[in-house]
């Protein structure tokens, strides 16, 4: 698909001024710059977005980005991508933040509608829970398992993580798990043991720990489950901030990494490449979700029923991991 970006590089103008120029609501201009940038449109099969003419016809060319918390890498990352993929269809994309907590959406849902959005990306969903009814909008990362929504897939990165470690003869592989109510964590929580039951291992139900996607509840998980006598010798973290924390718990009980314990996290945030010891991690296609997510807005507000569509993940060896100590 021929962007906006596309015809701004090839007119030579920024995207504002070609989004200015293409958008029928507005005055028609006829100076050489917007004459050159009809023709390269023309040119280029260049054709509007129906997003972009405004979904709930308020003609903002704005859209809503609903996150937990932006000191949150994977929220951060995430935003870009919507914030890149929305100007090259020419919409502005703003964000606000609930810190996870339901009453929090609702205030910044009516704030944002309020503002006149043409429609909402969540990255907040509760399973079970509708979100945003009424209103145009996409979930992203994590489903309710009722509306549209951009994910990846958390069950099959998981079971790729847990697969790595089988190869390298780890058997008691612990699981440092997040909230009950994203799709995300639960999602790679039952591929953790999808995985161990193909493998032909029973789940021991003492090495999972964990509810929450923060480097404090890693590092709680972390000396939970390996300041013991049979403590396992691989850890899978459903992200790369409870990976951390497990990180730090096993430095405090003296545990070299991955010497005496192979670690993976989840999403491949930059931070994770650059650490002393580099970690192995499943990379999470953020564009693409982000993408997907604008398309699926798209569809809302044409009012198609909604649908989930997954992303690929990807397994990331780094020196987290190693072969199984031997016993």
């Amino acid at each position: 698909m021929v962007t906006i970006l596309d015809v701004a590089r090839a007119a030579g103008v920024s995207k504002s001024t070609v989004s200015r120029v293409l958008d029928e609501r507005l005055p028609r201009s006829n100076s050489p710059a917007a004459e050159r940038v009809r023709q390269v449109a023309a040119e280029l099969g260049y054709v509007r977005d129906p997003l972009a003419s405004g979904l709930r016809r308020s003609g903002t060319n704005t859209v809503g980005v609903i996150v937990p918390r932006l000191t949150d890498t994977v929220m951060a990352m995430l935003y870009e991508q919507i914030v890149s993929a929305s100007a090259d269809r020419g919409l502005f994309a703003v964000v606000a933040t609930t810190e996870d907590r339901p009453e929090t959406e609702d205030l910044a849902v009516q704030t944002l509608v309020r503002r006149r959005v043409d429609g909402l990306i969540l990255t907040t969903a509760r399973l079970g829970t509708p979100t945003a009814q009424g209103v145009p909008h996409a979930l992203a990362l994590r489903s309710d398992g009722i509306g549209p929504a951009s994910v990846g897939d958390d069950h099959l990165g998981a079971r790729l993580a847990v697969r790595h470690l089988l190869d390298h003869g780890h058997r008691r592989i612990a699981l440092v798990g997040g909230p009950d109510y994203a799709s995300s964590a639960q999602n790679r929580h039952a591929g953790y043991r999808q995985e161990l039951h193909d493998a032909g291992l029973a789940v021991d139900e003492t090495l999972i720990a964990g509810n929450a996607f923060s480097m404090e509840s890693g590092e709680l998980a972390g000396r939970t489950l390996l300041d013991r006598a049979d403590r396992p010798t691989a850890v899978f973290a459903v992200n790369d901030n409870t990976a951390i924390g497990v990180m730090a718990a096993a430095h405090a009980l003296g545990l070299t990494i991955p010497d005496d314990l192979s670690l993976v996290g989840y999403n491949d945030i930059p931070v994770v490449s650059r650490l002393p010891v580099p970690l192995t991690t499943v990379r999470v296609p953020f564009q693409q979700i982000a993408t997907t997510a604008l398309d699926l807005l798209r569809d809302s507000g044409r009012g198609n029923p909604p649908r989930t569509v997954t992303a690929t993940p990807t397994l990331i060896p780094r020196r987290s991991t190693g072969p199984a100590p031997r016993t």
